[in-house]
């Protein structure tokens, strides 16, 4: 295993805007990750958190990791997961072209100048429409490697256990490895091996900039937050060489996430999903996400025996998911009404508190 935790149940990371408006992880947040530690997950990945004091922020209220009062908040936080038997994993996120809010920048950057497809989020924030973003210069770039890098420090300053790059969901790191928001013509866009070459330079200087027992993993998809259709089109043969060199670029961990149990993830109707590409092509560490329940839990622990498992809606509604699921007690569904109108902390707080729900 890349990481020594009590179980296999892993917590996904889940956007829930609840820092103050400058960023700083709150008490309420603190007992909100607790909870899930208390509750007997073994893995807990923390939301997306902003990286830098430029674009890397995406929505209002989301924590970040750039300045000595965030890191003493996130450092309590961690303490608390300790404290309470589990291991805690920081996801870092740039927000690329998908920025909805941000207190530094009027403008996102993105591989090239393209806005996302549909509608932002309204559960993260209210905004007209997208903005288009601008081309990132390779002095953008330089900048977000850099505050990847100093992030996953900071990170292991404080405490952590590891860090998870965001690559998926349309996220920057992500974006560069679409044809849809990567219309580059320079050395990271265009051919696949260029697509994939921003993304394996950060991984690279964040595994070189940490101590090696620091886990450094990453996340990987192909859809986004708004575009559920989006394929690799070179297919299956994108992701074996997405894995391939992120393994070469030294991770210890591929998280991958996948819209549905049966879905068709690939251009080519490969039959396999992302997650079995990742456990076909590498040794390294495999935590799985999408769509997993106590219907399926058993399965996928069977199919995937060296693999972490993490729930996303199962373990909001049921932050014991783990200890009602071997002991066989009942798990509720997730109630959206928990999530709105803003998918905030204080939200869910409050519908806990009008049905009665510790």
């Amino acid at each position: 295993m890349f990481i020594d935790v009590s179980n296999r149940f892993t917590v996904a990371p889940m956007t829930r805007t609840s820092a103050d408006e400058h960023g700083v992880p709150t008490e309420l947040m603190g007992d909100y990750y607790e909870r899930f530690a208390k509750g007997g997950f073994g893995l807990i990945i923390t939301e997306g958190v902003y990286t830098d004091d430029r674009a890397s922020q995406g929505y209002v209220n989301q924590p970040g990791i750039i300045n000595a009062a965030q890191a003493d908040a996130w450092r309590s936080i961690v303490e608390r997961i300790h404290a309470a038997g589990s291991k805690a994993i920081m996801q870092l996120m740039h927000a690329g072209a998908q920025m909805q809010h941000s207190n530094f920048v009027d403008q996102p950057i993105a591989p090239s100048a393209v806005q996302p497809k549909g509608e932002p989020l309204s559960l993260y924030g209210d905004v007209p429409g997208w903005l288009t973003p601008k081309e990132a210069s390779l002095s953008d770039l330089e900048h977000a490697l850099n505050s990847f890098v100093a992030s996953a420090k900071r990170a292991e300053e404080i405490g952590f256990d590891g860090v998870e790059l965001h690559a998926a969901n349309g996220y920057l790191l992500n974006e560069f490895l679409s044809t849809h928001f990567n219309q580059r013509d320079d050395e990271f866009g265009g051919s696949l091996d260029k697509r994939i070459a921003f993304v394996e330079r950060v991984v690279r200087a964040v595994r070189n900039a940490v101590s090696d027992n620091f886990v450094v993993g990453i996340r990987i998809g192909q859809i986004t937050v708004t575009d559920n259709d989006y394929q690799w089109p070179e297919g299956e043969a994108a992701a074996v060489k997405l894995v391939r060199v992120l393994t070469d670029a030294g991770v210890d961990f591929i998280h991958t996430t996948d819209t549905t149990v049966d879905r068709k993830p690939f251009a080519d109707n490969s039959k396999k999903t992302l997650a079995e590409v990742v456990a076909a092509e590498t040794n390294v560490g495999l935590i799985i996400n999408g769509g997993i329940d106590e219907t399926n839990y058993a399965d996928y622990a069977a199919q995937f025996p060296n693999a972490l498992l993490a729930l996303g809606k199962k373990a909001l509604a049921n932050p014991d998911f783990p200890e009602r699921f071997k002991a066989g007690d009942t798990l509720a569904d997730l109630d959206f009404q928990m999530l709105l109108p803003k998918a905030t902390l204080e939200n869910e707080w409050k519908w806990r508190a009008q049905q009665g729900v510790e």
